[in-house]
């Protein structure tokens, strides 16, 4: 039977843990942190062997801003306008305490809903402040207890409530858009227990019952960082995780208006792969305790000395580039599409002759095989059967054959093409 943590064991993790939390501080320096989303989390999933990004993340650092500041700015994310197009439509879903949302479920998806007592958690309950203006534990306590009164069978729908989830061994918060729809599907039997379903809203539109799969595929992702983020928060208060529903609520537009349409998503693929890469990430306390002092990621910039002058970096491009070289990257071509520092990595693994540049598929094929030149050593045919093998002599033999295949095949198309009859006129 476990034994409960005594005294000096609680003081010596609460030690270690603030350890950790300044020496993440003293990485990001006098800025605020970026927090975690969902988006984030996905991307860390996507690519968990990533130590650089699982840093930077873990400070809170700007990436976006890092980036541009040494030279290799990201090239993606949405405009201003697709911005403002998805607040306008989700606060559409959501005006009149989700009244939309909540005739959706019921009409197009058939959903038996119950009413539903509204609340918002983003909103000071005192000073009835917009979303935001509560602080994030704050929020999070909130949260726990509202979700107390739903695992005791309250209908109650929950509008920007403040999930937690451990991500390297640091807490990290997510918000999903609506939460704590206790629902029962058409098709469940009378008997079934009403679930919990997340709803995610989304500005890009479901044309003729089609989407863009690619959106689709990264929607069900952040969906399902919530579904897992949900379930352990019921677990936390002693409830069955199992009441969330691995089925999400999808809602984006409709055709080319704005009429909101619903969609059931389902997550349980994603839901699998976002546990199983989490229980994956390195701890964040092993990563940083032998990192370099040196390496620092401090972005800010003093107010200019006079009117019209730029004011003094508190790091250069050269600084916070040889700080970046500290801490082992792992890049993929994926990275492109899901990490701000993506441009700098590919830069770097092309400038060391890296196998990562080729993908995944290559780089694993490959056994173990880390450089360009080392493959291009093994592949070549005219050295000895165990030359420069290095302890890889089957990815070499493997290497060589292809290479052999390779050389045959372009020796004998030019005869097949010589051999062919001219074409009929």
């Amino acid at each position: 039977m476990p034994t409960s943590p005594s005294a000096p064991q609680v003081a010596a993790a609460a030690q270690s843990a603030a350890a950790v939390a300044a020496r993440l501080d003293s990485l990001r320096g006098p800025v605020a942190p970026r927090s975690h989303d969902a988006r984030t989390i996905a991307a860390l999933t996507v690519n968990p062997g990533c130590s650089r990004r699982a840093v930077l993340d873990a400070a809170g650092v700007d990436k976006r801003k890092l980036s541009e500041r040494i030279g290799f700015p990201a090239r993606y994310g949405q405009s201003p306008f697709a911005i403002t197009r998805g607040l306008a439509f989700e606060k559409q879903v959501k005006a009149d305490g989700c009244a939309a949302l909540l005739g959706l479920l019921r009409t197009s998806l058939g959903f038996d809903v119950p009413e539903h007592e509204y609340v918002d958690l983003g909103a000071d309950p005192d000073a009835s402040a917009p979303a935001g203006g509560v602080d994030r534990p704050t929020r999070y306590e909130r949260t726990r207890e509202l979700f107390g009164r739903v695992a005791a069978g309250e209908a109650l729908l929950a509008d920007h409530p403040l999930l937690r989830l451990d991500v390297g061994g640091r807490p990290a918060y997510v918000e999903p858009d609506v939460v704590a729809l206790s629902a029962r599907p058409a098709d469940a039997a009378a008997s079934a227990p009403a679930r919990l379903y997340v709803a995610e809203v989304k500005s890009f539109a479901v044309i003729d019952g089609q989407a863009d799969p690619a959106k689709v595929g990264a929607a069900a992702t952040q969906a399902a960082v919530y579904v897992l983020a949900l379930r352990r928060l019921l677990a936390s208060l002693g409830a069955d995780p199992a009441l969330v529903a691995e089925d999400v609520i999808l809602v984006c537009p409709k055709d080319f208006a704005n009429e909101p349409s619903a969609h059931v998503l389902d997550v349980r693929r994603q839901l699998a792969a976002v546990e199983r890469q989490l229980a994956r990430l390195p701890r964040i306390a092993a990563l940083i305790a032998d990192l370099d002092p040196a390496v620092d990621f401090d972005l800010a910039v003093d107010p200019p000395a006079a009117e019209g002058e730029p004011g003094r970096e508190h790091r250069g491009a050269a600084e916070l580039t040889k700080s970046l070289s500290m801490i082992e990257a792992r890049y993929a071509p994926e990275c492109v599409t899901n990490c701000e520092m993506a441009f700098h990595c590919r830069a770097e693994a092309r400038a060391a002759g890296a196998a990562d540049v080729l993908g995944r598929p290559v780089r694993d094929a490959l056994g173990g095989v880390a450089g360009i030149d080392e493959v291009l050593a093994l592949a070549d045919a005219s050295g000895a059967p165990g030359a420069a093998s290095g302890g890889h002599g089957e990815a070499a033999r493997l290497l060589r054959a292809a290479s052999r295949a390779y050389t045959e095949a372009l020796l004998v198309a030019p005869r097949a093409a010589e051999s062919e009859p001219p074409a009929a006129a």
